[in-house]
């Protein structure tokens, strides 16, 4: 437990009750803190009694009146007040097993904690997940959840987290079904493991449990997986087979319940060669975070934007840099900007990804390296585009550890990174400021 308070907001309610930095809070209205969990659950009241003990052992009790749900304005130690839980699980599939060597350490660390679930929408597998946590789970309304299944033949999810255990949180999601704990769900789809029949089940037995949504992705294959299970990659034929299983039973689904429940990545339609589905079929996009209907999102954001850009609009020419999968989706966006606005002359480049082999093939694992191998002697315009998700959360700093300047003094032309989704790409194309 770390729940020294590093600082206190100013103006917050805590501020005025006058708490202060390097004391640790005990208990909110009876109810011991151990982690930020507890901290959220219990700070929301209007009405809060805090037990608080200085750095010489002593005491003390605060009143505290507050909005309801307003946060109190404390920051601690750690964002968990708590270390963070890491994966005890040894996945067939684990893309940080397939990392290069010699990458930043914080690139290796695998999280498995239900809290970052629930804070943050990370995926666990709930194999770190005690009795009492599962029981915590429920009793303090934690929802939505964010399950990373991947089967639910119980042998079968031991082997593919690589763990004995796995099967058990398979009941953990009955007792949260039964709780009315809403679950989002993901199923990495490995090739002769838990695909054809397996999947059928696992959709069978995830509708049962009444779960929100579930994603349907296709394992990621790098370049590095000497000594591990040899994978085989979803090609068109399996991207295929996958779909022929996935559709028909959403729409089963969605005839009984109001909902496909079982969502297929942008990754697998276009692997088989297949059109996106139209906005109706991502139901709002509930799995838009696992590439689930980000393209179709992002052109229909894309021509939203583009119907209010002047015809005559100026612009420099352009270049992008995207994954291999997503660059033919991106020049068509480029081609309709151009027939509406003449002005515009860009080209898209596909970059292949040689930093983690090539059947790694989406925008978010294109590394500076590749960039700036690939673009040096390409014309570029006056200016490169590159979407947000190439980088460090946040930041400037690619996954090679190379940062935005650098590929700038490497390809001498400015960079522009956009955001995900269509509208920032109108901003950048035409370089508008709102």
């Amino acid at each position: 437990m770390s729940g020294k308070i590093v600082s206190v907001d100013p103006a917050s309610p805590a501020e005025r009750a006058k708490l202060r930095p390097g004391e640790t809070l005990l208990s909110v209205n009876g109810k011991e803190i151990n982690d930020v969990l507890d901290y959220r659950f219990y700070a929301y009241d209007p009405k809060l009694t805090l037990v608080l003990q200085a750095p010489d052992g002593k005491r003390r009790t605060v009143k505290v009146r507050k909005a309801e749900g307003e946060d109190l304005g404390l920051n601690f130690e750690t964002y968990l007040m708590d270390e963070e839980r890491s994966c005890s699980n040894h996945c067939l599939f684990c893309f940080v097993d397939q990392m290069p060597p010699d990458m930043r350490e914080s690139l290796y660390f695998k999280d498995d904690d239900a809290r970052l679930s629930f804070l943050l929408g990370n995926y666990t597998t709930l194999t770190n997940l005690s009795d009492r946590e599962a029981q915590r789970i429920i009793d303090l309304r934690v929802s939505p959840i964010n399950i990373s299944v991947h089967a639910t033949d119980p042998k079968l999810r031991n082997i593919l987290l690589g763990n004995k255990a796995a099967a058990r949180g398979l009941e953990y999601m009955k007792a949260f079904a039964r709780a009315g704990i809403v679950m989002n769900c993901q199923i990495v789809v490995c090739p002769g493991l838990n695909d054809g029949a397996q999947l059928e089940r696992t959709m069978s037995d995830l509708a049962a449990m009444n779960v929100a949504s579930c994603a349907v992705v296709p394992v990621g294959i790098t370049k590095y997986r000497k000594g591990l299970y040899h994978m085989p990659v979803v090609d068109k034929a399996c991207a295929n087979a996958i779909l022929d299983r996935v559709l028909p039973f959403g729409e089963r689904c969605l005839k009984e319940r109001g909902t496909r429940l079982f969502f297929c990545a942008d990754e697998l339609f276009i692997k088989a060669e297949r059109p996106l589905p139209e906005e109706a079929y991502y139901e709002g996009y509930v799995q838009l975070e696992n590439g689930v209907g980000m393209l179709r999102s992002m052109e229909n954001e894309f021509m939203s934007a583009l119907d209010q850009v002047e015809k005559d609009a100026p612009c420099r020419p352009f270049s992008i840099g995207t994954g291999c999968i997503a660059a033919p989706f991106i020049r068509a966006l480029v081609d309709r900007a151009r027939e509406r606005c003449p002005a515009v002359e860009g080209t898209v480049y596909a970059i292949q990804n040689n930093f983690f082999g090539t059947t790694i093939d989406v925008a978010g694992l294109v590394t500076a390296t590749d960039l700036m191998e690939q673009l040096r002697d390409k014309p570029l315009g006056e200016r490169l585009l590159i979407p947000a998700n190439m980088l460090r959360h946040g930041g400037d700093v690619f996954l090679d550890d190379y940062r935005v300047s650098d590929v700038e003094q490497a390809l001498h032309v400015p960079v522009t990174v956009t955001e995900g989704d269509g509208f920032s790409l109108v901003d950048a194309i035409f370089e508008l400021e709102y």
